[in-house]
């Protein structure tokens, strides 16, 4: 009986493990890579949010105690120049002990191929600055040429308003949660942060304080 010998067309089934553990490796670093990318976009979201709101409360604040433009400007660019210092600062601090962590662990197992993937620390505090500094950006815009002082003090509220329900849809769309409900929770959030900012400093002042 002649021998049978393998077909030249049949596949290496070590070849076609190999491909199998390879594509599914891919198919994980992918599936990574755009989790990380969901989550960056999120927290940048939430960054912009951050210098929105607590830049507008500031300068409804300071509009309770003070009717000149000036001053309320003055006190929205350094509220937006200090958040973005703070946020680029803690953010850089945060993920340099992530870093720290990861590739300690890397070094323990013994794989430092992919320190690529290891997040970096330069790159976060820059994105968590300017994330700060666009959201903090909408409410000087919107009281940058408003000479009245009840006006300015509207347009202000209504481009904050209008920017937290942006930004609570995307962070909605991005953390898969209700779209309505989650910019409408972000939109009364923002108006108790203004409106508690703007009542408390006009009661201190009435006080002398």
């Amino acid at each position: 009986m002649a021998d049978i010998q393998p077909s030249h067309n049949e596949e290496n089934p070590s070849k076609v493990k190999n491909f199998d553990v390879e594509q599914q490796r891919g198919q994980e670093v992918e599936g990574l890579d755009y989790a990380k990318r969901a989550q960056w976009l999120r927290a940048a979201v939430l960054g912009a949010n951050d210098g929105l709101l607590s830049t507008a409360s500031l300068m409804m604040g300071v509009g309770a105690v003070r009717k000149d433009s000036k001053t309320m400007i003055l006190t929205g660019i350094a509220g937006l120049v200090a958040g973005a210092c703070s946020m680029a600062i803690g953010e850089f601090v945060s993920v340099y002990a992530q870093y720290d962590i990861e590739l300690s662990q890397m070094k323990r197992e013994g794989n430092t191929d992919h320190k690529e993937n290891l997040p970096n620390p330069y790159y976060a505090a820059l994105a968590s600055a300017l994330a700060f500094a666009v959201g903090a950006a909408v409410p000087l815009l919107g009281a940058a040429f408003i000479i009245d002082y009840k006006m300015r003090l509207g347009v202000v509220v209504a481009d904050v308003s209008l920017a937290l329900i942006v930004f609570g849809g995307l962070g909605a769309v991005l953390g898969k949660a209700p779209l309505f409900k989650s910019s409408l929770r972000v939109l009364l959030g923002g108006w108790l942060a203004m409106a508690l900012t703007f009542g408390l400093t006009k009661l201190v002042n009435h006080f002398g304080v």
